[in-house]
Order: C-alpha cells, then structure tokens, then sequence
C-alpha cells in the first residue's frame, strides 16, 4: 500500500489488546492520513507469522509498503505518536 499505514495485530478477546485500544485510538485520532488496517490474528494465521508477530498487540507502522517503525504491546501515547511521526511526519 502507498503512503503511511498502520497494521494492527491482535484479537477481540485479548486483555493486552482491549487495554491498548484507547490510547490508540487517541494517537491515530491526530493523524487523518494514516489507515488503520487491523487483523485478527491467531494461532495458525499466516500473515501474523508474515510478519513475526509473537504477542499482541502488535502495530507495525509501513510506509509505501516497508516497515519503519513496530510496537509491541504499547503502554504510552507518546510511543504510539512517536512511531506515528516516522510514517506521517507533518500529521499531527
């Protein structure tokens, strides 16, 4: 895909997932011209395994296509605006 993405990995029924939700939303919320593609993951999947995820949730940030930045259970907001500023650096 062209221009800045987020991927998300994760699933409906998982804590880590659920708890990052809100602060995700509210980092993205500041940058309008980044999708915000999220997959079920599971056991099995392979474009989890694609793209070596081993926990939830996982946001890889793409930009025309290549990785630029990944989070890995994201706690803070900064860290989730941080890696959005890698993709999407005049949003915001």
């Amino acid at each position: 895909m062209a221009g800045p993405v987020v991927v998300e990995f994760g699933t409906p029924w998982c804590g880590w997932c659920r708890a990052a939700q809100p602060l995700i939303a509210e980092a993205l919320a500041s940058y309008p011209g980044v999708r915000h593609l999220k997959v079920e993951d599971g056991s099995g999947r392979p474009l989890g395994r694609s793209f070596r995820v081993k926990l939830w949730p996982t946001l890889i940030c793409l930009s025309d296509g290549s990785e630029v930045a990944r989070l890995v259970r994201p706690s803070d907001l900064e860290s989730v605006r941080q890696a959005l500023d890698r993709i999407a650096p005049t949003a915001g």
